[in-house]
């Protein structure tokens, strides 16, 4: 068997592979959790496995990866994975770790297209890289090259880029969150507490992100839908950003659930008016394609693969 592992900042999603699919999965909130190793003795016990036959395993993890490989930090959360530490307590083999969102790129990328939706046909490039973006608890940015028939992971860090307001709204936004935090990054708007902070500027009062996106999607002309607009714009323009970075002709991903919970508000919005502002580069935005992945296993079945590389 093979067990992997999606692991953020608010859930972690473990799953079994026999024959190269997954067989099970089990999701669980961190929040009841001191650490990582007790949530997976948890997970053992409820599904009743025997660690002793599992033969090798990833965990995608919310946060940098060491040098080595072998041990990472949730940005999020305050829990610290060691993956000999594991293999030492449960008789594990030592599993591998990698970055959140250098799974679910590979799982993006290689998911069927009845689990993606597209926002914009673009021209794409198959030589070309792909950019897959991704809000949730934080904001995730990987780039995936292809080479020779497989892939590579290039994950990165772009959400903790700094924030570039595009209109007096989002300048006013900026000072706001500035006042509050210092340096403004695209994260501190683009995830699930940017949405709470942005409803908070626009409305001054504290509502979570699933109150906003519920009354965003029955009050059209409610405060909370007013944020989301302003929320999905800056989306729209990091990801377009991200994108003209790595030159993504091979086609951008949006990967999280806020994307998949959204989708009708999303082609309502001006997601893909701000992805394409880009002044005298409009058209080289214009010709990216722009797909939602909407696989609810994308992280377990991304690091499936690396597994199995």
């Amino acid at each position: 068997m093979i067990l992997v592992g999606d692991i953020g900042g608010t859930k972690t999603l473990l799953g079994l592979s026999r024959e190269g699919k997954l067989v099970l999965d089990r999701r669980y909130a961190n929040a009841g959790y001191p650490d990582f190793a007790s949530l997976l003795a948890t997970f053992f016990t409820d599904t009743q496995t025997d660690p002793s036959l599992i033969s090798s395993g990833c965990l995608a993890v919310a946060g940098p990866v060491a040098d080595d490989g072998r041990s990472a930090q949730l940005t999020n959360l305050p829990w610290r994975i060691d993956s000999d530490a594991l293999a030492h307590r449960f008789g594990l083999p030592v599993l591998r770790l990698a970055n959140d969102f250098a799974a679910a790129a590979l799982g993006a990328v290689t998911v069927s297209t009845t689990q993606r939706v597209t926002l914009q046909e673009g021209e794409p490039l198959a030589t070309a890289p792909c950019l897959v973006v991704g809000a949730g608890t934080g904001l995730g940015m990987a780039i995936v090259l292809p080479q020779g028939g497989h892939w590579r992971i290039v994950a990165g860090e772009g959400g903790h880029v700094a924030f570039a307001p595009a209109d007096e709204r989002q300048m006013a936004l900026w000072a706001f969150l500035h006042a509050r935090h210092g340096r403004v990054t695209w994260e501190r708007v683009v995830s699930g507490p940017g949405l709470a902070a942005i409803h908070e500027f626009v409305a001054g009062a504290e509502l979570s992100p699933e109150e906003i996106t519920a009354r965003a999607q029955t009050s059209p002309n409610s405060e909370e839908r007013r944020s989301l607009d302003l929320f999905l714009a800056a989306y729209g323009a990091f990801a377009g950003d991200m994108a003209l970075a790595c030159l993504a002709r091979g086609g951008v991903f949006l990967a999280g659930g806020i994307a998949a919970r959204l989708l009708p508000l999303l082609r309502q919005s001006g997601f893909l008016a701000a992805f394409n502002a880009k002044a005298e580069h409009a058209a080289i935005a214009a010709r990216m394609p722009v797909h939602i992945a909407t696989d609810p296993l994308l992280g377990l079945h991304g690091a499936l693969n690396l597994a199995k590389t």
